[in-house]
């Protein structure tokens, strides 16, 4: 029971510190720095302390084959690469709590894969699902308003909920194999690689570790250096909850850790409200709980179709 308790407080924690990371990665994108660049920083900067860490613990363990690394890639760039890019992305052009609810719909594209591409049997339940969820982002979007959200930004945090369904899909194949430790340190390892070929670290700009970034919303009247902002997205935003979710993981099954999860979206919600000011009409947050309901359904068709 003592376990149990202790591993919910462990994702509790994770979901929460992931959804305020959402916060400072906004004020380091307001302040000029790009989706991509900020993806480039905060992979490399936690693929370092990690390499070091496995290096040390599980140096055995790194070793790859011929028939893995394909899709090791893939993992990386798709995986780690475009999620937070286009999370990134979207973000800085919408809500924090919006682009995430739009981003968790992976489970139900993950159903729609193992239904239509596994051609594998699902239940009733996945299409309940899939109408609960489509039904609350038309809630969330006001189309009969004329579409109300930014278009480029509804776009990016799409081809961000299809990344995070391929993330899964491809780290389910390739966790059968390795340890997730090592699993996630390749692909930070390659998303790194990828966005030292895509943007050279040469037109870095490097100024944004000494610039003063305003705080916004109710903290408007303070600024923090980029590097403290940074350090943060390293650490408190990606390492400590990683950590703290593979602790609860440990302990309780996946398909309670999915829903414990689903608190990203609502925490980064009232965090947005809270900080920055970012207000949902009622109907809006209706279509948001309408949308994590569906999301719920679809992990548990999920994992009855598996």
């Amino acid at each position: 029971m003592l376990k149990s308790l202790r591993a919910e407080v462990f994702l509790v924690f994770g979901s929460s510190a992931f959804a305020f990371n959402g916060i400072i990665a906004k004020l380091l994108l307001t302040s000029g720095l790009s989706a991509s660049r900020l993806t480039q920083v905060r992979c490399t900067g936690a693929f370092l302390v990690l390499f070091l860490y496995v290096l040390a613990r599980k140096r055995a363990e790194m070793k790859t084959s011929r028939a893995e690394l394909p899709w090791l890639i893939a993992y990386g760039v798709i995986g780690f690469s475009i999620v937070q890019a286009f999370y990134f992305l979207a973000i800085s052009r919408m809500q924090v709590g919006i682009s995430l609810i739009i981003e968790f719909t992976a489970p139900i594209w993950i159903v729609l894969y193992i239904r239509f591409i596994r051609k594998k049997f699902v239940p009733p339940l996945m299409w309940i699902s899939l109408s609960l969820a489509f039904s609350g982002l038309l809630l969330v979007a006001r189309v009969w308003d004329g579409m109300t959200l930014d278009g480029l930004g509804v776009v990016a945090a799409f081809i961000d909920a299809f990344a995070l369904a391929a993330y899964f899909l491809l780290g389910e194949k390739l966790v059968a194999h390795r340890s997730t430790d090592t699993l996630t340190v390749w692909g930070l390892g390659i998303a790194t690689a990828f966005w030292l070929i895509v943007t050279p670290v040469w037109d870095f700009p490097y100024q944004v570790f000494t610039q003063d970034i305003n705080l916004l919303g109710i903290f408007s009247p303070q600024t923090l250096p980029g590097w403290v902002l940074i350090l943060w997205v390293i650490t408190m935003g990606t390492l400590v909850p990683y950590i703290c979710v593979l602790h609860g993981l440990k302990q309780l099954s996946a398909s309670t850790s999915s829903v414990i999860g689903m608190l990203e979206p609502v925490v980064a919600g009232g965090f947005a409200w809270w900080w920055l000011r970012e207000v949902l009409t009622p109907i809006q947050v209706f279509g948001s709980v309408v949308v994590i309901v569906g999301i719920i359904l679809a992990d548990r068709a999920r994992s009855a179709a598996h």
